[in-house]
């Protein structure tokens, strides 16, 4: 089975883990804790989490062993995840764009992927975020859990051992760039709907059409026509 630590306390599970891969020397290795003090998410963002509520995972994989185009490994991460998410909750999921996981209007879980070179490897450390048991977002409206979403309570240590072995059975297998992108497409959050955007400080109504193969997100917006974005050039209000 592929080695995984569970660490009583830590600032981040992507910074931990470099330290565990040399010295275990293991090719494949995850870390995973229930009390991140300095978790990081996309572009600077921070992932604020309270003790025994929430799950933060790391999993290192050598770039080698991953068999998807790079720039579409965000979306291969993103569309496994939802399936773990969905098939343990029977409840739909959906993925916001560019990396977050959505239950009932409520970001639940969000991935940060980075590309380190470690003891001489480049190794992807995927960097996965899931609020599992906490009750109380004041200050985040558009946050929920999977307990105020679904109404259960899963037991986090088997929670997070299950999601390593999916991982882990799942991110190394071969997938095509359009079977990939009908996944993100298929379960893409508020696709085909009138959403509010704030695009360059002005807010106008638009609908999110599809993401392409280079991970820009086309919106048709109603001053401007269909349009492509990257991340931090557009953002959904809801």
């Amino acid at each position: 089975m592929t080695p995984v630590f569970y660490l009583k306390e830590c600032s981040s599970t992507n910074d931990e883990i470099d330290a565990y891969l040399l010295y275990e020397k293991a090719e494949i290795l995850a870390v995973y804790t229930f009390n991140q003090t300095k978790g990081k998410g996309q572009y600077g963002n921070s992932w604020i989490s309270p003790k025994n509520m929430n799950l933060a995972y790391s999993l290192a994989i050598p770039a080698e062993k991953i068999k998807v185009r790079e720039n579409l490994f965000n979306f291969r991460t993103a569309t496994v995840l939802r399936d773990y998410l969905a098939n343990l909750t029977k409840v739909s999921v959906e993925i916001k764009w560019p990396n977050d996981l959505i239950v009932g209007n409520k970001k639940i879980s969000g991935i940060l992927i980075e590309k380190k070179n470690i003891d001489g490897k480049p190794y992807f450390i995927i960097g996965i975020g899931v609020n599992v048991l906490q009750q109380d977002f004041e200050n985040l409206p558009k946050a929920g859990s999977l307990l105020t979403q679904t109404g259960v309570h899963f037991d986090l240590v088997e929670f997070a051992d299950q999601l390593h072995q999916y991982l882990v059975d799942h991110l190394t297998k071969e997938k095509t760039d359009t079977e990939i992108l009908e996944q993100v497409n298929d379960h893409l959050f508020r696709k085909n709907v009138v959403s509010v955007f704030e695009v360059e400080g002005i807010r106008q109504n638009g609908i999110i059409r599809d993401v392409d193969e280079d991970g820009f997100l086309w919106v048709e917006l109603e001053n401007g026509g269909l349009q492509k974005f990257f991340h931090k050039e557009i953002e959904m209000l809801y």
